[in-house]
């Protein structure tokens, strides 16, 4: 009886493709303010009126998980999941400030790669977020969690490359950590979307 007086999974996936929206949304800002390198502050403001949504979002999800008698998934999941893809904003909106903090002028086709790899990896978050909804559709869901895990052993590869090229070629030891900086933030954004295909996994393995 108090089973069915109580609250019942609420509106979790709704909230959890909202979020990943939001992630979306940023990600494209950031390679497009990347890859282009204009319209720096207009980039700016959008990421962060994303990331104010995101909070919001996160902050709903987490009042509802505790008035829900029963969730979908465990509750830990439930929580992880959130909060992960909310780093994810976080980690967008840095590089976006890092970008104005420390006055950078240019950056290089790694950086650009690097950002575009972020974008991938955040559509493929939404996919396999959006997914969840049915976690019968194992097969499907783990397949997007592995080209996640791929994207984010590319970010690697091209990071060391990156790394490697700055610290032979750039004689402006300003540029070199600057630079270094944004390429650390944008190759830990594709490790906070490998978190939540991992989060998702585990989600998968257990339920379906």
């Amino acid at each position: 009886m108090l089973g069915r007086l109580m609250p019942r999974e609420g509106k979790f996936f709704d909230l959890f493709n909202a979020h990943a929206e939001r992630i979306v949304e940023g990600a494209r800002e950031l390679a497009s303010m990347i890859g282009t390198f204009r319209d720096l502050d207009a980039h700016a403001q959008r990421i962060d009126n994303a990331e104010r949504a995101a909070d919001k979002i996160t902050h709903e999800t987490i009042t509802l998980l505790h008035k829900t008698f029963i969730t979908p998934f465990d509750r830990d999941q439930i929580h992880q999941l959130i909060n992960t893809m909310d780093d994810i904003l976080d980690l967008i909106q840095d590089v976006a400030e890092s970008v104005a903090l420390y006055d950078l002028r240019s950056v290089t086709p790694e950086a650009k790669q690097l950002a575009e790899i972020c974008q991938m990896c955040c559509d493929r978050v939404q996919t396999v977020v959006g997914l969840l909804t049915d976690v019968k559709r194992s097969e499907a869901i783990l397949k997007c969690c592995e080209e996640i895990d791929r994207l984010e052993s590319d970010a690697d590869r091209v990071m060391r490359s990156a790394l490697s090229k700055l610290f032979r070629e750039e004689n402006d030891l300003k540029q070199v950590m600057k630079l270094r900086v944004i390429y650390d933030l944008l190759e830990t954004i594709t490790d906070r979307c490998e978190d939540v295909a991992n989060v998702v996994e585990g989600i998968v393995l257990e339920n379906s």
